[in-house]
This record gives C-alpha cells, sequence and structure tokens, in this order.
C-alpha cells in the first residue's frame, strides 16, 4: 500500500499558553515540582506516556482540552505563579556566586562532556559520568556560577535496553524527532542555523548547534545530521558509545575541535576549560592551535592553555581510557599536527602511553595543570595509574587531586520527602542544602511520619515493578499465571533491596547469588520477606555484561526465586527515580578499588534509603558506623576468586545478622523498627548535606576553577609577558638537569640515639642557582615509601663549594624511636608555578655502595 500520503495533525496551542510551550525549553521545571505539577495537571495520564516531555505533551493533547486549560482560571494563576517563580529564579542577583564573588563579572566555566543527563527527554546520556555532568550544571545554575556546557546531539541516544524470554539483552535504538525534544537550534540574526567544521581525512564535516537550558546553565550539542555532509559523516552523531574505534575517534575531534569552534562562534569567551573525562581531550589542542595561529610558540602556548585547562578522570582501570593507535593517528592528525608547531613525534609524545598508543588521558593530564579524580580514594587510585607521567614524583605528590562526586538533591528528592523536609528543616532549606547543620533537623521528623512517607515511596515502586513487568512478560509470551504468581506478594511489607547500575563485570551484579542455598533461605523465610530488584544495561558489546543479565533473569523466573528477585528492562532517569527513592537498602558490590565513585547510593540516602556498600568510592568517606553497613575489608587482593569469597561471605552475614533483623525489630507495639528510623535519619543527615553538587561544584571552584582562572590571568599580562618567562625558565632547567645530581656528605650511622639529625650533601646545580630548586630530606617510615612522608625538611645552601656544585644543609627532626629511611633530593622551584610538581622531575639522592 503505497498510495496513502502520511501527514501530521497538530494541535493548536492557545495564544494564552504559548508562554508556556516556550517556557518547556528550560528544563528547569524539570527539578521543580510547582512546574511539573503545572504540565501534569494538563493530562495526567498522558504526561506519564509522554514520560514527563512538556513538548509531547503539548503536541498530542487535544484540542479541545488545550482549548479548555486556556480558559481555565484555576489553571491560568496556577501557571502565573510557576511563571513568577521562574522569572526570579533566573533573575535574582543574590545567588551564591554572586554573593561571594562580585567581582567576577565576566568569570565563565566551559565544561565538555560526552553526555549530559539533565532530563529523560533529552536521552543525550548512559550513565553515571551523563547524570553526574548534568548535576553539575543544574548546580552551577542554582548557584549562579556562570557555565556554558559542551556535547553532542545524538540522533539515536543511548540504546534502549528490551530483555527477551531467554533473558538475552536487546539493544534498541529509536530514531529521535529533536521537535519534539526540548532543544533549540543556534541560529543567527538572519534565522540562519549556526555551523562549524572540523577536518577529517579529504573533507570537512559540518555540524550545527543545538541548546539545551537547565535553568542559567546553556549546554550546547553538535549534530551533523545535515546536508552539508556525505552519509558516513551524517551518522557521526547518531549513537552514543556506538561503533568502533575509528567513530570513537572522530567523535572525539567534533567533541573537542568543534566544541571548542561552537563556542567561539557563538561568542563565548570562557575563563576555564573542564574536560570531565577524556573524551573531549582534542580541546586542548585546538585552543593551542588558535594561539599558535597567532604567532605564538608552542611551549608558551601549552603554558597558557594548560594554565586555565581542568581534568576530571572518572576510570580507575587503564583500559577504560580511550587510546589510538599511531596508524589511527597518522590518519586523522597528518593534516593537523603542523599547526601546533610541533614535528609528529613531539606531537605523538603529548600522549604517548606504555603501549605507544595516544591516550586521551595522557593527553589531558599533560595539557592541565589542575587534575583531579571523583573521591579521595580515586585520586589515590589515579595517582597510582598515572604515576608515568609524573616518573620521579612520590605518589602522595603527583598533582592529580580530588574534588568527591555529588547529587543535585532538588533532582533526586521525591515529592513526599521535598514536602516532609518543607514541614522541618524550613521552608529555605533548598538554598542551604550543603549546610550539615540544616539537616540535623532529620533527628526531630517523628518515627511514624517519616515510615509512613517511605511507606509510600516503596508503593510507588511496587507499582512501577508490576506495571514493567507484566509488559515485559506480555511480550514475550510468558504465561500470565506465572507472572500473576511473581506479583501477588510483592507488598511494602517486605525489605526491599536495590541494585541497579552499569552491568560492567567489575560491579559484580551476581555477587549476591555466590551462595544460592544461603540466598534461598534468605527469600524463603515469609516471617521477614526481602525482595531484591535489579536493572542495568550492559554495553553492547560488552558479552560478559549481558551474560550476567540473562543470569539473573533465569534466576528470577526459576521456582525459589519467583517473586523474591526482580529484574526491570531499560533503566534510565524515570526508572532511577522510583528504585531509589523506593528501595529501603542500596546494595552497591564493587571489585575494591575499581569504584571511582558512584551517586546512586548518594540519592537513595536523600530519600531515606540506606546503603550497604563495599567500602569504595565515596562510601569511603560516606559511612561512619551508624549511616548503614558495609561489605568485605579494606583491603586489595590479588586473586579475585578469594576476593568475591570473603565478600559474598561478608554479605550474607551482614544481611542475615544485621540488616534483616533490623529491618523487621518490632517495638511498642509499632509497624517499624525505631532502631531501622533511627539509621534512616543517620543516613539522610550525614549523607545528603555533604554528597551533594553544591558542596562538589563549590569545591570546584574553590579549589580548581578559581586558582586555575587566576593563574592564567597572571601568565598572559603584558603580552603573556609571565609565561613567556616562565617557558624560558623551564627549558633552562630541563637542559641543565641531566647534570643535576646529589650526594650526601658524612651519611649518618645506621643506628643513632638521637631525634635531630644534621644532613649534610653536596649538589651539583650545573649553570642553575639555588634560587631555581628547592633541596630536601623525604623522611618516610620504613617500607612505607609509597605513603606519605614522616616529614619533608628543606636543607639550606651553607657555601658554594666549586664551579656549580653548593653544600647544603640542615637538622631534620625525628618525630619518635623508630625504623625510617630517607632521602635528599633536588627538584625545580619557581614562584610562579601553579603546582610545585608540574614539571614532573626530581633528582634523588644516589646510594653510593
Amino acid at each position: 500500500m503505497n498510495n496513502f500520503r502520511r501527514i501530521i495533525v497538530q494541535s493548536f496551542v492557545p495564544e494564552e499558553l504559548q508562554e508556556l510551550k516556550k517556557f518547556s525549553y528550560n528544563l528547569w521545571w524539570s527539578w521543580k515540582p510547582s512546574a511539573q505539577k503545572l504540565f501534569q495537571t494538563l493530562g495526567e495520564d498522558l504526561w506519564y506516556e509522554v514520560e514527563h516531555n512538556p513538548l509531547k505533551l503539548l503536541k498530542y493533547l487535544s484540542q479541545n482540552q488545550l482549548n479548555k486549560k486556556a480558559n481555565d482560571p484555576e489553571f491560568l494563576t496556577m501557571l502565573k505563579l510557576v511563571m513568577d517563580e521562574f522569572t526570579q529564579y533566573m533573575t535574582r542577583k543574590d545567588t551564591w556566586f554572586d554573593t561571594n564573588f562580585p567581582e567576577k563579572k565576566d568569570f565563565l566555566v566551559a565544561y565538555f562532556c560526552a553526555e549530559f543527563g539533565i532530563h529523560e527527554s533529552v536521552p543525550v546520556y548512559s550513565g553515571g559520568l551523563g547524570m553526574l555532568a548534568g548535576d553539575h550544571c543544574k548546580s552551577a545554575s542554582d548557584l549562579g556560577i556562570p557555565l556554558v556546557g559542551v556535547g553532542m546531539m545524538y540522533k539515536q541516544g543511548y540504546f534502549n535496553q528490551r530483555i527477551d524470554s531467554d533473558g538475552n539483552q536487546e539493544n534498541m535504538y529509536p530514531s529521535y524527532d529533536f521537535g519534539e525534544i526540548p532543544i533549540e537550534l543556534m541560529c543567527d540574526d538572519m534565522g540562519n542555523p549556526y555551523k562549524i567544521y572540523i577536518v577529517l581525512p579529504g573533507r570537512k564535516v559540518y555540524s550545527q548547534i543545538w541548546r539545551m537550558q537547565a535553568g542559567r546553565s546553556s549546554i550546547f550539542l553538535l549534530d551533523t545530521d545535515i546536508q552539508e555532509n556525505l552519509p558516513e559523516d551524517r551518522i557521526l552523531t547518531s549513537q552514543l558509545y556506538g561503533g568502533d574505534h575509528e567513530m570513537r575517534i572522530t567523535q572525539e575531534l567534533l567533541l573537542g575541535i568543534g566544541g571548542t569552534r561552537a563556542l567561539r562562534v557563538l561568542g563565548y569567551k570562557p575563563s576555564v576549560w573542564h574536560m570531565n573525562e577524556g573524551h573531549s581531550a582534542f580541546m586542548v589542542l585546538e585552543r593551542v592551535r588558535e594561539l599558535v595561529e597567532k604567532g605564538i610558540d608552542f611551549d608558551i602556548a601549552k603554558e597558557i592553555v594548560s594554565s586555565d585547562s581542568i581534568f576530571t578522570t572518572h576510570t580507575p582501570l587503564p583500559a577504560g581510557n580511550d587510546a589510538f593507535d599511531e596508524g589511527l593517528m597518522h590518519k586523522y592528525f597528518d593534516h593537523y599536527f603542523q599547526s601546533y608547531g610541533l614535528d609528529w613525534d613531539r606531537f605523538f609524545m603529548l600522549g604517548r602511553d606504555a603501549n605507544r598508543n595516544f591516550s586521551m588521558t595522557i593527553l589531558a593530564m599533560k595539557m592541565s595543570k589542575s587534575c583531579n579524580g571523583v573521591s579521595k580514594l580515586h585520586g589515590e587510585v589515579s595517582r597510582k595509574i598515572w604515576s608515568d607521567v609524573w616518573k620521579d614524583v612520590p605518589l602522595c605528590e603527583i598533582p592529580i587531586t580530588h574534588v568527591t562526586n555529588g547529587v543535585h538533591t532538588e533532582t533526586w528528592v521525591s515529592r513526599e520527602f521535598r514536602k516532609l523536609y518543607n514541614e522541618y528543616l524550613g521552608d529555605d532549606w533548598i538554598l542551604k542544602i550543603d549546610d550539615p547543620d540544616i539537616w540535623k533537623n532529620v533527628h526531630d521528623i517523628p518515627a511514624g511520619t517519616l515510615w509512613d512517607v517511605h511507606k509510600i515511596r516503596k508503593q510507588r515502586l511496587v507499582d512501577i515493578v508490576k506495571q514493567r513487568i507484566r509488559a515485559r512478560d506480555e511480550r514475550n509470551g510468558i504465561p500470565q499465571y506465572i507472572t500473576d504468581r511473581a506479583l501477588e506478594n510483592l507488598t511494602t511489607d517486605a525489605l526491599f533491596v536495590g541494585f541497579a547500575r552499569r552491568f560492567a563485570t567489575y560491579k559484580r551484579a551476581t555477587l549476591l547469588f555466590k551462595d544460592i542455598e544461603r540466598l534461598k533461605k534468605i527469600v524463603s523465610n515469609r516471617e521477614k520477606p526481602v525482595a531484591f530488584f535489579f536493572a542495568g544495561k550492559a554495553h553492547p558489546a560488552d558479552r560478559p555484561g549481558q551474560s550476567l543479565i540473562k543470569e539473573i533473569y533465569h534466576l528470577s523466573m526459576s521456582e525459589p526465586f519467583l517473586g523474591k528477585i526482580f529484574i526491570l528492562e531499560n533503566y534510565n532517569m524515570t526508572l532511577a527515580r522510583y528504585l531509589v527513592s523506593g528501595v529501603d537498602v542500596w546494595l552497591n558490590n564493587p571489585r575494591r578499588p575499581r569504584e571511582a565513585s558512584g551517586t546512586s547510593g548518594q540519592k537513595v540516602a536523600i530519600n531515606g534509603g540506606i546503603n550497604f556498600s563495599v567500602l569504595d568510592g565515596w562510601w569511603v568517606e560516606g559511612y561512619n558506623g551508624k549511616n548503614g553497613w558495609t561489605i568485605g575489608e579494606l583491603k586489595e587482593y590479588a586473586n579475585n576468586d578469594i576476593q568475591d569469597q570473603e565478600d559474598s561471605a561478608s554479605l550474607y552475614y551482614t544481611l542475615e545478622n544485621a540488616i534483616i533483623p533490623e529491618f523487621f525489630e518490632r517495638s511498642n507495639g509499632e509497624n517499624y523498627s525505631e532502631a531501622w528510623i533511627r539509621r534512616m535519619k543517620e543516613s539522610i543527615h550525614t549523607v545528603t548535606p555533604h554528597f551533594s553538587t553544591h558542596r562538589m561544584v563549590k569545591d570546584y571552584l574553590k579549589n580548581l576553577y578559581l586558582p586555575a582562572f587566576e593563574h592564567k590571568e597572571f601568565l598572559v599580562q603584558n603580552n603573556h609577558e609571565k609565561a613567556i618567562a616562565l617557558v624560558q625558565w623551564k627549558k633552562k632547567v630541563l637542559e641543565a638537569w641531566k647534570d643535576v645530581w646529589v650526594t650526601e656528605i658524612n651519611p649518618i650511622e645506621e643506628f643513632i640515639n638521637t631525634l635531630h639529625v644534621q644532613i649534610t650533601c653536596d649538589v651539583m646545580l650545573d649553570g642553575l642557582s639555588p634560587d631555581d630548586v628547592k633541596v630536601e630530606v623525604y623522611l618516610v617510615r620504613e617500607y612505607q615509601e609509597t605513603q606519605p612522608p614522616v616529614s619533608i625538611v628543606e636543607l639550606k645552601v651553607k657555601n658554594k663549594n666549586t664551579e656549580g656544585r653548593h653544600i647544603y644543609t640542615g637538622v631534620v627532626e625525628i618525630p619518635k624511636a623508630g625504623t625510617y629511611s630517607y632521602s635528599i633530593r633536588v627538584r625545580p622551584w619557581h614562584k610562579d608555578l601553579l603546582n610545585p610538581f608540574e614539571m614532573g622531575i626530581i633528582r634523588w639522592m644516589q646510594l653510593v655502595s
């Protein structure tokens, strides 16, 4: 039948509601209940059917419904109140940033990321990285920190997941209609779309620019699906994390180089440039090219670019970081590298790793003076993983700091808990989210009141689980009586345990099933029912991850676990809201220390849930002994099987002897456990304020953004005078460094009976001045050379010996008796370095046998 023409009939939005349609394009509404209620009032059932997408809602409402609302005084009053709230938010001049940094009027953060999870109506995210990026942008908006994001507008987004009747993951790639997504095409005054291009082998690839607005934060998304491009280039922005290495490098060229050009064409002048993971690291090369094109030498350009570049690493596994072989780099950079003022070898060294590939992470680290991990433990792990970039520097001094991740509280708090906090914390708690004192008031909430609100959220989860399981089973042809049996006993009286995250193998989704017989006993106790909920996607290329999904599905359909184990498909922001606000316990059991941070457990705590986790990522900092439980021990294992065995034993023991008994403990005739309520309150009080993106973004601003900005401003003053001088000094140091050495004069005896030790050494500086270096004694406890030192004592010049040689001396105070080791080192020093180890070179004392 090809003789039918397709037509789309859309309702006309009345003039009275045009303001509402325009308002839909600012995703501020996604974290404001009053605005969501406004849309829901237009059509409650349809609002859920269109997955909370206001543009689709307005599109599919009947003309009669729209006309009725346009003439409804009650609705128009509600609309006015929401619009007044929105206007006040967007125009206020007393934000946290305005109040604390009134002099930084032109300050701007450029935040690059491959994915942004602002709301499910803009499906350009896959998991934790995108959620963090979205929450980062929202908190920047709330705090008034000027920020623009840069990412890509994927035609098919990340895949939608289905689980078939045999437990296989099916990857569905819908093609989204951008007209139904709250994004706006960026156009000039003549209405022509702004476009940028990058050069790929033998051709130019053009991109238009979409804007996703999140409150005050604009996120610009690149899109190559335009007629100027060849078919193979139009699909460049089709899928997030799709394709092979060739697709990945072209996407990252577009994100880094094209993203920089997009900001330029739109007229933005960022103060600092933040790379959230290594996907956007080619951005630093584009910024170097801009300066070299103006006649600035590469080394000076690198000094300037690295001074205001911030790099955040999220992956605690070297294999998880993108790296491209030299042949692929030649293919895509033969026409680029000379524009950086470099020959090929020097260019390739900017990112070369131990396998002679070009690592995006190493490029980002070498071109950023400010680097960080995303939790305290992850900072330590990152310093170990990337120690080769700073070969001579002790692990504890490698310039990778940490800013522990958080979550955007308003996005993840349920309506019921938000209302509860309004009542007991005060209406202004939203303005003080990261203030721990505010959250002390949680302990004043009556136990019964807290439990009743939590039970409401549990029922919401029950409803969505039943709805999704029925839909899946019906699609897969599962007999209805099996579905009915699985769901008939699912009630809020059971202990709900949730596990939802990306199904990477190191996250050990099946650790719970290590001892099937023991688990059977746990779930078969009718007096103390327990239900486990699993959700998560495995990357389409991750066969081991998909096999875990299949294993859990088969267990969930087996007789002992039917109605006790549930696996939910297509984990996204919508499902996440139900899970993090509906479970009693959040299970997290990655293979320590491979979890960089994790944030899902932080979302759970906001809603009264309690964490049960390996001491990895953020939980190392979050756990206080009273706000949750731990799995395993604070140690690393050489053997994965032994680690799995010990951790699973710990998991079962804690479930059987702590969690389940405490949950079902009843006293004073109440329908809840008083001990459990105390733990819920402690979880809310201790986790919510500290693990908020408000605290996190403030940390970024104060510890990374502002120091980088001020350093850059210092370097470029007077036509880059300071940058030029610093580069010249670094060159002088590097040229002399091969001949710098240090030896101790009259080494101390092995056995001493004093805590004050005189150290003297002979230092060859070979043309360098004593002002160019620091000479230090580095004292550690024996066999703890990789741990932070006991002390570092600077030695002073005593006299000049012969040409280029100097005698240094000083007294080292040893804190107490014991066995120690020490060395003497010489390191470059200049007052204008942003951090003391950015050159990555140290000369250590050579022991003479």
